[in-house]
């Protein structure tokens, strides 16, 4: 499985982007991501800033347009049409620097906490999600925190 290039930027990367993409390999995230890719039966593409756009992902879960797994970024949609959203493709590059960061694997675990800490505080997995709020929400597609947090059935009237 070769990844075949996209029509992207061809500048050089940085040193940031080369060693992340370095650490995520190492740590095995992005491992994990090209053995998804291939599961999933996406079509693999490079991307820029030594990303890897994995396309037409189908399986149920998770439920998101796009979510990561190291530097490979898989998708819904085409890689084209991943590289027209330019603030969704940059919130996804910034969950590859937090798999590096993270050490990779132990990223996953994490990031679960995370979003279940945000569902019980807001109801949503993302608004409250220390990672997803690095990245970006609005550009995650999560919506801002509204300073409310929701009722509990207990508390609604009757």
């Amino acid at each position: 499985m070769t990844p075949r290039p996209v029509s992207a930027s061809r500048l050089p990367l940085t040193v940031h982007q080369r060693l992340r993409l370095a650490a995520n390999v190492v740590n095995g995230s992005t491992v994990l991501g090209l053995a998804v890719a291939a599961a999933a039966r996406t079509e693999l593409s490079r991307g820029p800033r030594g990303l890897l756009i994995a396309a037409g992902y189908r399986w149920r879960l998770p439920f998101a347009a796009a979510f990561t797994l190291g530097n490979v970024v898989l998708c819904r949609c085409t890689a084209a049409e991943l590289l027209a959203r330019p603030a969704l493709l940059g919130h996804e590059e910034k969950h590859c620097s937090q798999y590096a960061w993270c050490l990779g694997i132990p990223f996953l675990p994490l990031y679960l906490l995370a979003a279940g800490w945000s569902l019980i505080r807001t109801g949503n997995p993302g608004t409250a999600n220390v990672f997803e709020r690095r990245a970006g929400l609005a550009a995650g597609g999560y919506p801002a925190p509204s300073g409310r947090r929701p009722r509990r059935p207990s508390e609604v009237e009757a």
